[in-house]
C-alpha cells in the first residue's frame, strides 16, 4: 500500500500568492480559491536541494502552507523563511503553533475509510492531494482564528468585570479597538478562509465533490464555522451594549453640565439684581 504525508501550518492571516508566483517565474494570476502549487525545479531552487518528484508545497492565500511528503524539518523552515520575505510579519519562532498532520493511503480497501490520522482510498485520483491539503489548510486556519476569538472574549470579560464594579467609563478608543478586533476576526474567517466555498474541481467532478464533502464533514469545518459566526454575533451584541452604556453616560454628563450652567446663570442673575 503506497501513501502520502501531509503537514499543514497556519502561519499568518494572508499571503500574496501573486508576488510569490512572480518571483518563481509562474505566469499566472492567482485568486483566493486556488493554492499556489510548488514542485520540481522551482521547489529545488527555494529549498536549495534536490527534491523528490512526489514532494510538493501548497500555499494558500488565507495564510496556510501544506507540505506533501516533506519529512525533514530543515526543508520546512527553509521554505517558511522564503515565505517570510513576502510576508515579514510571520513569526518563525512560533510557526508550528497551529499545525496538523495527515496521511493518504492507497489500496487494501474497497471503500473510502476516514480516520483522525489518515484516509484510505481504493485507487489514487489526482484530486486527492489538493482536496486533502485544502481541508487541512482551512482546519488549521480555523484553529488560529478560534484562538484569536478567545483572546477577544478575554478582553470583553475584563470590560464586563469593570462594569460589575460600577466602573462605567469606557473610552471611545477602547471601544473602537475592540470592535476592530471583532471585525478583523470576522473578515479573516468569512471573507478570507471561505469555509463554505468549495474548490473548482468539486463542481465538475462528482467523485471529487463527494470526497471533499466527507473530508469537510469529518474535520467539522462547517460546524466550527457556524460556532465562530454565532460567537461573533454575540460579541457584536455585547459591544452594542457597551456602546449604549458609554453613550448614555456621556449624555447624562452633558445634561448635568447644562443644568449646572443654568444654575450658575440664575445665581449670576440674582447677584446682578441685588447689585
Amino acid at each position: 500500500m503506497s501513501s502520502m504525508t501531509f503537514k499543514a501550518y497556519a502561519i499568518t492571516n494572508e499571503i500574496d500568492l501573486n508576488k510569490m508566483a512572480l518571483d518563481c517565474g509562474i505566469p499566472k494570476k492567482y485568486t483566493w480559491e486556488e493554492p499556489l502549487v510548488l514542485q520540481d525545479e522551482i521547489l529545488d531552487t527555494i529549498l536549495r536541494k534536490k527534491t523528490a518528484p512526489q514532494q510538493k508545497v501548497l500555499v494558500f492565500s488565507f495564510g496556510s502552507v501544506v507540505f506533501l511528503n516533506h519529512t525533514q524539518p530543515d526543508e520546512i523552515t527553509t521554505f517558511l523563511k522564503y515565505v517570510q520575505t513576502f510576508e515579514p510579519e510571520i513569526n518563525l519562532a512560533d510557526f508550528d503553533r497551529y499545525t496538523d498532520d495527515y496521511r493518504l493511503h492507497i489500496g487494501e480497501t474497497e471503500t473510502l475509510h476516514l480516520t483522525d490520522e489518515y484516509v484510505i482510498v481504493p485507487t489514487f485520483e489526482l484530486f486527492y492531494p489538493e482536496l486533502i491539503s485544502t481541508v487541512l489548510a482551512k482546519s488549521v486556519a480555523l484553529e488560529k482564528t478560534e484562538e484569536q476569538l478567545g483572546k477577544i472574549l478575554d478582553r470583553l470579560e475584563s470590560m464586563i468585570d469593570r462594569l460589575e464594579k460600577a466602573n462605567l467609563r469606557i473610552s471611545d478608543k477602547e471601544l473602537a479597538k475592540t470592535t476592530a478586533r471583532i471585525v478583523r476576526h470576522e473578515y479573516n474567517t468569512i471573507a478570507y478562509i471561505m469555509i463554505l466555498d468549495k474548490p473548482d474541481i468539486t463542481w465538475t467532478n462528482s467523485e471529487a465533490g463527494d470526497f471533499y464533502h466527507q473530508m469537510s464533514e469529518f474535520f467539522e469545518l462547517t460546524d466550527r464555522y457556524e460556532i465562530l459566526k454565532s460567537k461573533t454575533e454575540i460579541l457584536y451584541n455585547i459591544m452594542e451594549g457597551f456602546s449604549t452604556i458609554s453613550h448614555s453616560n456621556r449624555g447624562l454628563f452633558v445634561e448635568w453640565v447644562i443644568v449646572l450652567l443654568i444654575v450658575a446663570e440664575v445665581i449670576l442673575m440674582i447677584i446682578e439684581a441685588f447689585r
